[in-house]
C-alpha cells in the first residue's frame, strides 16, 4: 500500500481507495442525511435544517481529511471548510452553504423557540434538505471515488 496525503493506493490493483477517516466522515455525513429526513417526515423542521448543516459540515471535513490527510479543524463554518477543501463551487451552491451556515446558528441555540418554529416550517425544510441533497452529491463526487 502506497500512502500520499489523504490517499492510498494498492500496489497490486492500483486503484485509489478512500482514507478510511474520509470515509468516516463521508458515512456519517450519510447517517445525518437521512436523519434530516427522518424529521422532515415526522415535523421536526428545525432538527430537518439542523442536520442538513451537519451532514454538509461532515462532507466538506471529508473533503479536508482527503485533500490534507490531517483531521480537520472543530467548526461548524462551513464557509471556512469550503475554503479549506479548495473545492470551487458555483455561485449558486456557494450562496446555499452561506445561508445554511448562517441559519444553524439559530437552530442549534434558539433565542425565541416559538418564532423559531414559525420561521423554519415545512416549507423551509424541503428547500434546505433538498438543496443539502444537491450539495452533498456535489461534494461526493469532487472525492472521484
Amino acid at each position: 500500500m502506497l500512502f500520499f496525503p489523504g490517499i492510498m493506493i494498492d500496489r497490486i490493483s492500483k486503484k485509489l481507495r478512500m482514507n478510511p477517516q474520509t470515509k468516516n466522515w463521508l458515512d456519517s455525513a450519510t447517517y445525518d442525511l437521512e436523519t434530516a429526513e427522518s424529521m422532515l417526515q415526522v415535523g421536526r423542521y428545525i432538527y430537518t435544517i439542523f442536520m442538513c448543516h451537519l451532514t454538509l459540515e461532515k462532507a466538506l471535513k471529508a473533503s479536508v481529511q482527503e485533500l490534507t490527510g490531517k483531521t480537520p479543524p472543530k467548526t461548524h463554518n462551513l464557509r471556512y471548510l469550503l475554503k479549506l477543501s479548495q473545492l470551487e463551487p458555483q455561485e449558486e451552491l456557494f450562496n446555499f452553504l452561506s445561508k445554511l451556515s448562517d441559519v444553524s446558528i439559530p437552530t442549534r441555540y434558539p433565542e425565541d423557540f416559538a418564532e423559531l418554529k414559525k420561521s423554519y416550517d415545512k416549507k423551509a425544510a424541503e428547500y434546505y434538505l433538498k438543496a443539502t441533497k444537491e450539495a452533498f452529491q456535489w461534494i461526493r463526487k469532487s472525492l472521484k471515488y
